[in-house]
């Protein structure tokens, strides 16, 4: 298949080369063409302009900075791609600016699809990456091969858009977890733990034996909050002495404080007090006009995926 691939920097680099790795006739462009080089030794072709990557093109991959340098790319792409032809752009992107594009594409009979990659320059080098795809499922299924030359873990994950939004809840709630560890860890360095002893205890703590992201199937994905697994009061208790140890030690903790207001506004709610610690977790479905309750069973499929 010929494949042209545009952005080749930290992660088009790699990917493109993986691409060109696995058999596929490899077309790329870049706004530096010295970038090229290595993929030209390994027989990939150089086009002058990203229009004419699309000319040449049975699927197009971008891998680029932002939205601005994706919708000047774009432009170039609705000129030269022919009907039938689909576009997948890896790029960390706005969802609003995906489904805009995906509405000018498929005017034109070109498919269109979100496929944001995580896995970071390592994995776009090893091929141990994700690709979360929104857009039309015949389109991922019909290209899944190309996909797979890239990451190992090519996902469709729904409607156009929703690999974007995927990934950045997966980059927000990452960003989160390690600015609140960055607080805890300060209040435990400067309360007289060692870093590293600190690191090894919350390690092999309850949350740290599991993957974070897993522990989400146990109540919170359910919208199951009894039994309690550990009581909100218990809990409650907990961070207020957490918070309690931070202010006689002058260490600011403004995501913890955060949390502790969440987590007493939920042990005012009546018959709250005995659920389950995550239960305070429910305010902001609240806020948001969202409830979240997924059947055991869908949970227990993606589980067994690994």
């Amino acid at each position: 298949m010929k494949v042209g691939f545009i952005g080749i920097g930290l992660m088009g680099s790699s990917m493109a080369l993986n691409v060109r790795a696995k058999g596929h006739e490899l077309i790329v462009n870049d706004i530096r063409r010295e970038a090229a080089g290595p993929h030209v030794k390994a027989g990939a072709v150089w086009a002058e302009s990203a229009r004419k990557v699309a000319e040449a093109s049975d699927v197009v991959l971008t891998s680029l900075p932002g939205p601005k340098e994706v919708e000047a790319v774009a432009e170039e792409l609705l000129q030269g791609m022919r009907k039938g032809t689909a576009w997948f752009d890896l790029s960390t992107n706005s969802p609003t600016v995906v489904r805009r594009l995906h509405e000018r594409f498929a005017a034109k009979g070109i498919a269109m699809l979100d496929a944001p990659v995580s896995g970071g320059p390592a994995g776009a080098t090893s091929g141990q990456l994700a690709l979360w795809v929104g857009g039309d499922r015949a389109e991922f299924d019909k290209y899944k091969a190309v996909l797979d030359a890239i990451g190992d873990q090519a996902a469709y994950i729904g409607p156009i858009g929703a690999g974007t939004v995927a990934k950045l809840v997966h980059n927000m709630a990452g960003y989160a977890i390690m600015a609140t560890l960055a607080e805890v860890f300060t209040l435990g360095v400067k309360a007289g733990v060692e870093p590293l002893a600190l690191w090894e205890a919350v390690r092999q703590g309850a949350f740290g034996r599991k993957r974070s992201f897993d522990r989400l199937a146990e109540q919170f994905l359910r919208g199951v909050y009894e039994p309690a697994a550990f009581a909100l009061k218990l809990g409650h208790k907990d961070v207020t002495l957490a918070t309690e140890l931070a202010r006689e030690l002058h260490v600011p903790l403004k995501i913890a404080a955060v949390v502790h207001s969440e987590m007493t506004e939920a042990l005012n709610r009546k018959g709250w007090a005995e659920l389950d610690s995550r239960v305070f977790m429910l305010l902001q479905q609240e806020r948001a006009g969202v409830k979240i309750a997924e059947s055991e069973e869908k949970i227990q499929e993606i589980l067994k995926r690994g």
